[in-house]
């Protein structure tokens, strides 16, 4: 959600009874007018937080890109309620990144750490101990490993691994494939505290977004087949830096179908230039642009609001969890 996720759909988010994080990504130098309006947000309209002591929101930095120094500065400052760690290009880089953050606030801002291994897992526990690991399935639209499990067994493995180390009592949040009340009972029945949803929130009023993408989401239909884990959308973006495992998952397109095994011409880098230059067009049926989502992206049909978003998945989760289980077939 980088550059998607801004300070109206993050604070959204967090006046709805969730925490929503602005999505800082590599590019932290307007970090501190992004706060900045985050706060001026909920100043407006006031929710049952101490402004004094955090913002109620969170920041999430893509960490092989993102800037220590010009981050802990807007941190320091603001002092948003978490900060959400992902992609460094090795684990033991986010022990700095950890320790600072935690001083610059005394300890007030929490740290978020995404993984999408088991290893990852256990790794960043053990160097950086955060206040809540980020479990990422291998659904999740956008970033991330290309090679992965599903949330369904990603999440349980990763729980008895960390407990089974001594890490237990670290919060695991879930990610990846979750846009409605059915994948968050689901994943808070397997072990999880909450949920992470992403592509849901690309259909939403607050979303700093394209109308074009925000059709190709809409218009998608089965995700799994729809989308697809590349680095040819990195590629033709000429977004350079990312570690060599992860890749972006995204609504397939003509550009990917145009880059044979992967490699992308320079006739498709001029395509997809020209596609930049037609607006929402460039997401049409047969576009090029670039629209990340994940394979749930079929179960979303409506841009809503965060707040109806947020308020309609707490709902059906608390009416999923109050049905009698059925009667189990004898068959």
């Amino acid at each position: 959600m980088r550059l998607i996720s801004l300070a109206p759909l993050a604070v959204a988010v967090s006046k709805a009874g969730g925490i929503g994080f602005i999505g800082a990504g590599t590019d932290v130098h307007d970090l501190e007018a992004h706060l900045r309006e985050a706060a001026r947000l909920f100043t407006q309209a006031p929710v049952g937080a101490n402004l004094s002591s955090t913002l109620p929101i969170g920041v999430g930095f893509i960490n092989w890109g993102a800037n220590l120094d010009v981050a802990l500065c807007a941190i320091e400052k603001f002092k948003p309620a978490a900060v959400w760690f992902f992609a460094p290009h090795e684990n033991r880089d986010l022990v700095q990144w950890t320790q600072l953050m935690r001083e610059v606030t005394g300890g007030l801002t929490k740290v978020w750490i995404q993984v999408g291994s088991v290893r990852d897992g256990l790794e960043v526990a053990n160097w950086c101990h955060p206040d809540v690991i980020v479990v990422q399935g291998s659904d999740a639209g956008g970033h991330g490993l290309e090679r992965g499990a599903g949330i369904i067994s990603l999440l349980p493995e990763t729980a008895d691994a960390l407990d089974e180390a001594g890490f237990g009592h670290i919060p695991l949040v879930a990610a990846g494939g979750l846009v409605d009340g059915r994948g968050v009972a689901a994943s808070l029945a397997l072990g999880a505290e909450g949920v992470v949803m992403g592509t849901r929130f690309l259909a939403s009023d607050e979303a700093s977004i394209a109308r074009g993408y925000q059709d190709a989401v809409l218009r998608a239909k089965d995700g799994g087949v729809s989308t697809v884990r590349t680095k040819v959308y990195d590629t033709l973006r000429g977004t350079i830096g990312w570690p060599e495992r992860i890749g972006g998952r995204g609504i397939i397109n003509q550009s990917f179908l145009d880059a044979k095994d992967g490699q992308v011409t320079e006739e498709n880098k001029r395509a997809y230039a020209q596609a930049l230059e037609q607006g929402d067009f460039g997401w049409a049926e047969n576009g090029r642009l670039t629209a990340y989502a994940g394979t749930a992206v079929g179960l979303i049909n409506k841009v809503r609001s965060a707040a109806d978003i947020v308020n309609e998945v707490r709902k059906h989760v608390r009416e999923i969890q109050s049905r009698r289980p059925r009667k189990i077939s004898k068959l």
